[in-house]
């Protein structure tokens, strides 16, 4: 992973083979970075999806093999336990371009991922919705 900072935003190169969500841990930790918006294109080459089943508090997985583009990624980054909390989701093209998309459980770049990652002033952190079985943004 490469990154530079323009003014209050990160311009993040992830590069092939490397796990998005541990370079964005690892780029928020080294930065700092406490609450922030996110954004990326790029392809991948493992992926594992989620899609949440409210009923059975559990996601409903579904994991993807093969180059694939990443047409979508978005979340944000807030705290949980005095550690960066990655809430991403995302949607892939696979060569016959159908699209696959959900809660972003895994993901490794195929070639690149060109990420946004716009901090914002604050801290947000996390609490568990023992209903839901969901950890939601905490705003007391």
């Amino acid at each position: 992973m490469q990154y530079k900072k323009f003014g209050d935003a990160y311009v993040v190169r992830i590069d092939l083979n490397e796990d998005i969500i541990q370079s964005l841990k690892a780029l928020c930790e080294k930065e700092d970075i406490r609450l922030a918006q996110v954004d990326a294109i790029g392809a991948a080459n493992h992926a594992v999806m989620g899609v949440y089943d409210l009923e059975k508090q559990a996601y409903h997985r579904e994991e993807l093999n093969g180059f694939m583009e990443i047409t979508s990624l978005s979340g944000n980054v807030t705290r949980m336990n005095g550690e960066a909390y990655l809430h991403l989701h995302g949607t892939l093209a696979d060569q016959n371009h159908a699209l696959h998309g959900g809660h972003v459980i895994e993901m490794t770049v195929g070639a690149t991922c060109e990420m946004f990652v716009r901090p914002l002033a604050g801290e947000v952190s996390r609490v568990r919705d023992q209903a839901l079985g969901i950890n939601l943004i905490d705003l007391p």
